[in-house]
């Protein structure tokens, strides 16, 4: 049975306080929903309050992105050792802002995801096509790419352990939300990649999220699918009610 995990991706949006402040008020909204696991992943200046404001809570702390290495001369970068240290338990991977905007490949995604799992994190890892690469027919064929080329080298262990998002690029910020069938057939595709790749018993047991201008007016729909283990909520994620409601949608 895999549980639904609702990830709250804020991108980069709230201070601090505006941090802190947003946790106080979602462990309360969610006080007694049960069924469904709930993550927040806020920028890298929060993580550390965030962490400290979730003690005790069954909410989870993510971050957003991470480098490979354990240490070392990469100014700007924050290793997998100092998001585990700070209370991190997930790390989003390989999203498509980190592939579009700062040239991230799926070989770099693949030594990020070994790197998390080598630190006790469980990576969240993103694939998803463009809106071109959609209307050409070749869905299958991209996601394919991205799946084998961001997990290539990993045990069946850790195929079953981590996450992994499919997010139509098409579908972020956009207010355009792939059908639930849509999202459905892409999550069938890529848990059959993994099937092939680590065996059944992997794919039995991977979560494969949706996410993609997820709302509450559509992730009961969504999450009724048989392959949607639950999303990765951007804009939505931002709003208490909004990210309750969706969160709801799942633990029912």
């Amino acid at each position: 049975m895999r549980i639904p995990l609702m990830a709250g991706n804020w991108k980069m949006y709230k201070t601090v306080a505006e941090a802190a402040a947003f946790v106080r008020e979602l462990k309360q909204a969610l006080a007694g929903v049960q069924g469904v696991e709930v993550a927040v992943c806020p920028p890298f200046t929060a993580l550390q309050t965030v962490s400290r404001e979730l003690a005790g809570s069954p909410i989870a702390l993510g971050a957003q992105n991470m480098y490979w290495e354990d240490e070392g001369a990469f100014t700007g970068e924050i290793s997998p050792v100092m998001l585990k240290e700070i209370g991190c338990r997930y790390v989003i991977l390989g999203h498509s802002e980190r592939r579009q905007y700062f040239g991230e490949t799926d070989e770099k995604v693949n030594r990020k995801v070994k790197a998390a799992f080598k630190h006790g994190l469980v990576p969240i890892v993103c694939v998803g096509e463009l809106l071109e690469e959609r209307e050409a027919g070749r869905t299958a064929e991209v996601i394919g790419a991205q799946v084998r080329g961001s997990l290539a080298g990993l045990s069946p262990g850790e195929l079953a352990a981590l996450v992994v998002a499919y997010e139509p690029v098409w579908a972020i910020g956009t207010g355009r939300t792939a059908s639930p069938r849509d999202a459905q057939e892409v999550n069938r595709f890529i848990r059959g990649l993994l099937r092939e790749m680590g065996g059944e018993d992997a794919a039995g047991r991977v979560r494969i999220q949706y996410g993609g201008s997820v709302k509450p007016d559509n992730a009961a729909a969504l999450m009724a699918q048989p392959d949607i283990d639950g999303a990765l909520v951007g804009g939505a994620s931002l709003k208490v009610d909004a990210f309750t409601a969706i969160v709801q949608a799942a633990a029912k």
